[in-house]
C-alpha cells in the first residue's frame, strides 16, 4: 500500500447541508492542524471545495423555492383580495 497516513476516503455525495457543513469543519480542523501532508492538504482542499459547490447549489435551490413560496402567497392574496372588492354577498 502507497496511501499516506491519515489520506482521505473517497468522497460521495453528502446527505444534506448539514452533513456537508460538518464535513467542511472537518476538512478546516485538519488542514489547521498542519500535520496534513502534502497530497493529503490538496485532497482535502478539492473535497472542500467541492462541498462548498455543493452547499452553494443547495441554497440556491432553497433561495428559488422560497421565492416561489412568495409568489404563490402574492398569487393568493391578490386573487382573494379581487373576489371581495364590495365586502362580500
Amino acid at each position: 500500500m502507497t496511501g499516506e497516513p491519515g489520506a482521505t476516503p473517497p468522497r460521495a455525495e453528502p446527505r444534506s447541508y448539514e452533513d456537508a457543513a460538518a464535513r467542511i469543519e472537518e476538512i478546516i480542523k485538519r488542514l489547521d492542524s498542519g500535520e496534513a501532508g502534502l497530497r493529503e492538504t490538496l485532497d482535502l482542499v478539492r473535497e472542500g471545495r467541492e462541498l462548498v459547490d455543493w452547499c452553494a447549489g443547495e441554497l440556491e435551490a432553497v433561495g428559488k423555492g422560497l421565492e416561489e413560496l412568495r409568489l404563490d402567497e402574492l398569487v393568493a392574496r391578490l386573487e382573494g383580495g379581487a373576489a371581495e372588492p364590495g365586502g362580500g354577498p
